[in-house]
């Protein structure tokens, strides 16, 4: 057993060799390279007249090993024999491990580099922490909003846009879905990942977060129950930021984060002392779902405005240019934008006033908000002929109507639900009852929304133990007996795309079931993925891909900060909200342009924002926002005016 034991103790102290790296592994084959040199240059010594020291006959062997070249010069059978050993072993040890040592070494420093490990050296760039569904949009609409990113790059004297992603593992599969992503395409070379957790505060210098012009925090995708939440992860990334910030003694970023937990709002600013916009995700998605439900049709608006799939978006603009004009003054020079109202200071925040008077007079330190297709399109423009003013009245407060009563079905269940019913609760003349079928206890839902703040009581909430997807329990729920239905994606599935499949197939066969009756209600459809958002072309509910919503507010906030807080006034329960109003409510003639409908919603006290048509388009659009002003509306029965106009629940304006 010694001799055993011995080699094994040889392959050992090898092993520990050649796992320390390229470089102990050369050490090693250059050792090996010695001794065969060595012992072939024995071999050889006793050979008369051939070699007079043994250093010749070493060097060679040397030659016969690394260059099989000298093998025809050789004369005598064993030096030819010794010869042909050596050149073999040449070919195995010398070129063959030599090769493969340096090829393995260039592979791994190749993919370590495409890992992502080297911190950048970038200032004034935009930090994105996380790669989920939200990602690509994102990233898309940051390369694509080309007004606000020449203002926020003139804001920080930078001369070109540089994204820095940080993935959990960057890798060439990410850089192919940035090249085929529709809104990126080839500016994916200005997308630059690095891999990491934002909770490792090495993966966050690595991506210079300090040297940042703004740190966008998206929620990440967490298994539900888990005890690291995806707000948990955030607190940690903004501690970590900070502790940095005070090691380098370095001031801090701009931080725009999501938080799905609206309750840990004081945390996050507890945990982040520097400049920092909070989104909450699952009370933005709330909120446009519970409006939806108000305003049916609603979520064409979304989708135009938040979702980036149309033309038109909201801007902020600065009021230092347009100082001491009006806004009926402002509205005429801007034709092919919609002045929604003003931002004023107060405190430490901003007091919103949307649907403003036309005759309020805009101070240097106040924002302007627009609606408009471009950014360009909210500047002032000598070719643009003007318009002739508008003067809208104050806005005045419609009349209370009774307590109107909404069935609601939810199918599914997610941590969005709570805050659902919660928003639901917040409207005071809106009286809501909720059914929620799930295959989720019913003991774990009433826990959930029993812990939510805001509910108390105000919604009455059914739990049903079934799955939808079987249509013998749909049936037995019987759909059609509500004002609403909403399919909302589960966040218990692996991915998004089984969360959407699982939706989608849920709304296929309640289509199956509603089409038996003569009964139709309002459908209200939540997807996760964007890429699904194709995949139901001419379906008949309403859609909402809620992280394209967020990915779309997040980047707009992150160059435009104040836009947060007109989001929040312009989606919360009271104050101004986009309507639907029937155009026989107003003193229209038959024949009838945008401008003349300005002029009249505005002598009400309401912003005109366009047609909502009874008839989609061949795309299957029926909104029309901000179309020209002298193009005839040919206003048909069963089309709706949008507006904005102030809420039966508006409270008196107050700070946010």
């Amino acid at each position: 057993m010694l001799p055993f034991r011995i080699v094994d103790r040889v392959k050992f102290l090898v092993e520990r060799q050649l796992v320390k790296g390229a470089g102990f592994q050369l050490l090693v084959v250059a050792a090996f390279i010695a001794i065969i040199s060595l012992i072939g240059g024995i071999l050889v010594v006793p050979l008369e007249g051939d070699f007079d020291h043994i250093g010749n006959a070493i060097w060679w062997a040397f030659l016969r090993l690394t260059d099989p070249g000298y093998l025809g010069d050789d004369l005598g059978a064993w030096q030819r024999i010794v010869s042909t050993l050596l050149t073999i072993s040449g070919y195995v040890v010398f070129m063959g491990t030599l090769v493969a040592i340096l090829t393995r070494w260039l592979i791994a420093r190749m993919d370590e580099l495409e890992r992502g490990l080297t911190p950048v050296t970038l200032k004034n760039h935009i930090v994105v922490l996380g790669w989920s569904s939200q990602t690509l949009p994102l990233l898309s609409e940051l390369l694509g909003s080309t007004g606000r990113m020449r203002r926020f790059l003139e804001k920080h004297e930078a001369s070109r846009l540089n994204l820095v992603v940080l993935a959990e593992e960057a890798s060439a599969e990410q850089v192919h879905e940035l090249r085929m992503e529709p809104g990126i395409g080839s500016r994916a070379r200005q997308v630059i990942l690095r891999s990491g957790l934002a909770i490792q505060p090495d993966a966050l210098h690595r991506v210079a977060c300090l040297d940042a012009a703004a740190v966008i925090v998206p929620s990440s995708v967490h298994e539900a129950g888990s005890l690291v939440t995806s707000d948990v992860e955030t607190v940690k990334a903004l501690l970590s930021i900070a502790a940095q910030a005070r090691h380098f003694q370095s001031p801090l970023p701009f931080v725009v984060a999501e938080l799905q937990d609206v309750r840990k709002l004081p945390v996050i600013e507890r945990a982040y002392p520097g400049a920092v916009e909070v989104v909450a995700g699952d009370v933005t998605i709330s909120r446009l779902m519970v409006q939806n439900i108000l305003h049916p049709g609603l979520s064409e608006v979304y989708n135009e405005l938040l979702a980036g799939e149309g033309g038109n978006e909201l801007y902020v603009r600065s009021g230092e240019p347009v100082a001491g004009m009006t806004l009926g003054e402002l509205s005429a020079q801007r034709p092919e934008a919609i002045v929604l109202g003003l931002l004023q200071p107060a405190g430490q925040g901003w007091q919103v006033r949307l649907v403003a008077p036309s005759d309020t007079r805009i101070e240097a330190v106040d924002r302007v908000v627009l609606m408009a297709r471009s950014y360009d399109a909210t500047e002032a423009d000598s070719h643009k002929a003007a318009l002739p003013e508008i003067r809208r009245n104050p806005a005045r407060m419609p009349p209370v109507p009774a307590k109107s009563r909404h069935r609601v079905l939810v199918l599914g269940w997610n941590r969005r639900v709570p805050s659902l019913v919660a928003e639901m609760a917040s409207y005071g003349h809106s009286d809501f009852e909720v059914d929620v079928v799930s295959v989720v206890p019913a003991s774990e839902r009433e826990r959930a929304i029993s812990r939510y703040p805001g509910v108390n009581g105000g919604v009455g909430c059914r739990h049903l133990e079934a799955d939808y997807m079987v249509e013998e329990e749909l049936r037995q729920v019987a759909p059609a007996d509500y004002d609403a239905i909403l399919l909302v994606s589960s966040d218990r599935l692996a991915s998004g795309e089984e969360a959407d499949a699982r939706a989608m197939v849920g709304y296929l066969q309640l289509e199956d079931l509603l089409s038996e009756g003569s009964r139709r209600p309002q459908l209200i459809m939540e997807l996760s993925d964007p890429d699904n958002r194709q995949l139901l072309y001419g379906h008949q509910s309403e859609m909402m891909i809620s992280s394209m919503i967020l990915s779309h507010v997040l980047a707009q906030v992150a160059l435009r900060r104040e836009l947060r807080v007109v989001l929040d006034e312009l989606f919360t329960v009271g104050g101004p909200e986009i309507q639907f109003r029937d155009p026989s409510d107003y003193p229209l003639p038959a024949s009838a342009d945008f401008l003349l409908l300005e002029k009249t919603l505005a002598a009400e006290g309401e912003v005109a924002l366009g047609i909502y048509r009874k008839q989609a388009d061949e795309r299957g659009h029926r909104l029309q926002l901000n179309p020209p002003r002298r193009e005839y509306l040919e206003l048909t029965p069963g089309d709706r005016l949008v507006v904005l106009a102030v809420s039966v629940d508006a409270p008196d304006p107050g700070i946010l």
